[in-house]
């Protein structure tokens, strides 16, 4: 009698085997022949290190992570939270929603189009395995400076991958951002996030229950592309020269996953399926092995059933494939004939590839013989955990204690030069060269999108009842301080919420940082943890789930760290929004909050190649009295602008051009008013008789206010400085079709 793989592997324990070629330590091998008592087979140790990679595994953040959990406030409107593919919030009216950000970063180096397209593929599968539909999708990108060579090659095509595959979908994208620092030259973040709808009783989750329920897979059939891909590629630091490992980036069919999307809706509709999962990093290893341990017993999966678009693969490349649009089912037998008749209505290729089982065991087998026999929850909950060195870099002393040296505009010609140049800069300029490519009104449910403060989706058509979601990051601030960088982000992205009238509800994140065997790196990264956790538990906001990108680094070279915070909000009525600019001359235009010195970490002084001094601090009590400022003045406003990057010359700039309608002000020490980026500030357009109300709010919720002037006008005065519209206008979307064609 022939002895299977498994065997064969009990009695060889001293065979070979490429565990450090896949990204596995000596010490996490010695640790899976622990586990099994002997050595893994092949497959085993495709499927294990895979699974046990950064990207999958969050090995060296879960120490870290779990203050989201410790420090989460009290939430009413929390339905799902974090561990599952996506958190899931109650914004009333019988309406769920779910949200996530994750990244693309290291794919999208290797394969700008195809890197970013699979990304958002695998958010908005994200989204559907909670039994959503996706609404909206979102892109926070970041890039080495505009200018550079590798900047020309990268960024054009993950827009047009992003683009091509949202668009293709029928999603529109309702914001981002776009972002240049030279710490990103070789490490481009492309963050994606994707928001789905559905009713309470919709939700579905992650679990292979009940002995004798099938295990099935639909959707594209499994091909090369991808294998080991975002699970060991964004788990290793790019050499100076590039990535050492660089298997074949994922290519995505976006009208196959439109097809799949409305596949699955039907079959969750008819409540045909106990669990779901997508096949996104780690492919088929971990859609298995984490629905059989979030399940309550085993899982017996016959691989040689798994149609294939290569048929030459051997199973250790299914098991590690990341081929897109796929999802595993776990279906009862007596409703797998209708599963089976939904997937044929719509061409959708389906195949019951295995059986749950009452074991404690998940098995493989390929053409009969047995190739993986481990316990589940070994592979998909139970990886190494590592408490990595930390330690405070040398550089925030010395950045800190330095003083931050720029020049600054005096005369009315220096003025003008200062507004032009910030309207100019990379950073701050009209972004419409990249949201053109973006269509922002398919399904005819968008309210806003960018440039405003925050996207807006309505979500139902006879109530109004909507959804509003931002973006925010600034790295500069979490380079000089991360827990203050963290907590800025938070308030920021809350406040933009707030601008728009809609009342910030819960919390995703994507942390983006070096490498963590850098205890510098890793001190960032804890800071930044630490920060946020305190921060949602402050303003009562939940973490509902996220995602963490480490080895985003070049060398010795990491990236700024930068964790991009994304919050949503509710909005009873999307009628009722406050936009974020006026339509109208002789309104008054009033500041909401204090203004102070504030140039480090600001734009202004990143022009001038300046990066160093103390980051604000985050006062999120006085923030949450904004937010009830801004949300009790909805009814009012005729416009609300928040100041963040490019202090209220970016604002003044964005506000004006929106509708072609200037605006004088006057300002006391304009260098500082213009160009400092003091947090929780928001700049408001009411009308003259509605002054003695902003007056009331301002006692009511101890905010300060300040005129700043009137709207009115083709051009933007600021003192004796007067700037013209269309000048304003040309410099300021010049920029991206002057660099990018």
């Amino acid at each position: 009698m022939s002895l299977d793989t498994v065997a064969i592997a009990q009695i060889t324990p001293d065979n070979l085997q490429p565990f450090a070629e896949l990204g596995l330590k000596p010490d996490e091998y010695a640790r899976i022949k622990e586990i099994l008592g002997r050595r893994p087979t092949s497959s085993e140790l495709a499927m294990y290190s895979v699974m046990w990679s950064e990207h999958c595994s969050y090995k060296s953040s879960k120490v870290h992570l779990k203050q989201f959990g410790d420090k989460a406030p009290k939430s009413d409107a929390l339905l799902v939270g974090i561990g599952e593919n996506a958190g899931v919030v109650d914004v009333g009216q019988g309406y769920a929603v779910t949200f996530k950000i994750e990244s693309h970063n290291h794919p999208s180096f290797v394969e700008p189009y195809q890197g970013a397209a699979t990304g958002v593929g695998g958010i908005v599968r994200d989204i559907l395995t909670m039994g959503a539909r996706p609404i909206a999708i979102m892109d926070p990108l970041r890039f080495g400076p505009a200018d550079a060579a590798d900047t020309r090659r990268v960024l054009p095509g993950i827009v047009a991958g992003v683009g091509g595959y949202g668009n293709c979908l029928g999603l529109p994208n309702i914001g981002g951002e776009v972002v240049f620092d030279e710490t990103y030259i070789g490490n481009p973040l492309v963050n994606a996030l994707c928001v789905g709808v559905m009713k309470h009783s919709d939700i579905k989750l992650a679990k292979a229950a009940g002995a004798g329920n099938l295990v099935v897979l639909y959707g594209a059939k499994t091909g090369g592309d991808g294998i080991g891909g975002v699970s060991v590629l964004a788990s290793e630091t790019f050499g100076a020269g590039g990535s050492t490992k660089r298997p074949s980036v994922q290519v995505g069919d976006p009208f196959v996953e439109k097809v799949l999307i409305e596949c699955s809706l039907e079959i969750f509709a008819e409540d045909l399926v106990v669990g779901i999962q997508d096949l996104g990093g780690a492919g088929l290893s971990c859609a298995t092995s984490e629905l059989a341990s979030g399940g309550s017993g085993g899982m017996r999966v016959q691989l040689d059933k798994v149609p294939l678009r290569d048929p030459s693969l051997s199973p250790e490349e299914i098991l590690m494939s990341e081929s897109q649009e796929r999802m595993c089912a776990i279906v009862e037998p007596q409703k797998i004939d209708r599963f089976l008749e939904i997937c044929k209505k719509w061409d959708v290729t389906v195949t019951v590839i295995g059986e749950v089982t009452d074991g404690d065991h998940f098995e493989i087998t390929w053409n009969g013989e047995v190739i993986v026999n481990v316990p589940p929850r070994t592979v998909a909950h139970e990886g190494p955990v590592y408490n990595r060195p930390l330690a405070q870099p040398e550089y925030i002393d010395r950045v800190n204690s330095a003083e931050v040296i720029v020049p600054l505009p005096k005369t009315p010609l220096e003025i003008k030069e200062a507004v032009l140049k910030l309207a100019a800069a990379p950073n701050l300029a009209d972004k419409s060269w990249v949201t053109s490519q973006y269509d922002k009104y398919v399904q005819g449910n968008t309210i806003q999108s960018q440039p405003d403060d925050s996207g807006m989706i309505r979500l139902d058509e006879t109530t109004n009842l909507g959804v509003a979601i931002s973006t925010d990051a600034n790295a500069n601030w979490s380079y000089l301080n991360p827990y203050q960088g963290a907590k800025l982000a938070l308030a920021e992205a809350a406040r933009n919420i707030a601008t728009a009238g809609a009342r910030p509800l819960a919390v995703t994140n994507c942390l983006n940082f070096g490498s963590p065997e850098d205890p510098g790196v890793m001190w960032q990264f804890a800071e930044s943890v630490r920060g946020l956790a305190d921060g949602c538990l402050e303003m009562g906001l939940p973490v509902t789930g996220g995602n963490v990108s480490f080895y985003n680094q070049t060398g010795a070279v990491a990236i700024l760290p930068t964790p991009v915070i994304g919050v949503l909000g509710v909005i009873q009525d999307v009628r009722k929004r406050t936009p974020m600019s006026y339509k109208e001359a002789g309104l008054e235009l009033f500041l909401l909050g204090e203004t102070k010195a504030d140039l480090a970490g600001s734009e202004w002084a990143f022009l001038h190649g300046v990066r160093v001094g103390q980051s604000p601090d985050a006062d999120l009590a006085k923030e949450m009295r904004l937010i009830e400022f801004l949300l009790e003045g909805n009814g009012f406003f005729a416009a609300a602008h928040d100041l963040s990057q490019g202090g209220l010359s970016a604002v003044l700039t964005e506000m004006v051009l929106r509708n072609g309608v200037g605006a004088s002000v006057v300002l006391n020490n304009p260098a500082i008013d213009l160009l400092s980026e003091t947090p929780g500030r928001v700049v408001v357009a009411i009308k003259p008789e509605d002054v003695s109300l902003l007056e009331k709010l301002s006692q009511k919720y101890s905010i300060e206010i300040s005129q700043l002037g009137t709207t009115g006008g083709d051009s933007l005065i600021i003192n004796e400085t007067s700037i013209s519209l269309s000048e304003l206008r040309e410099v300021h979307t010049s920029t991206f079709p002057r660099l990018f064609g």
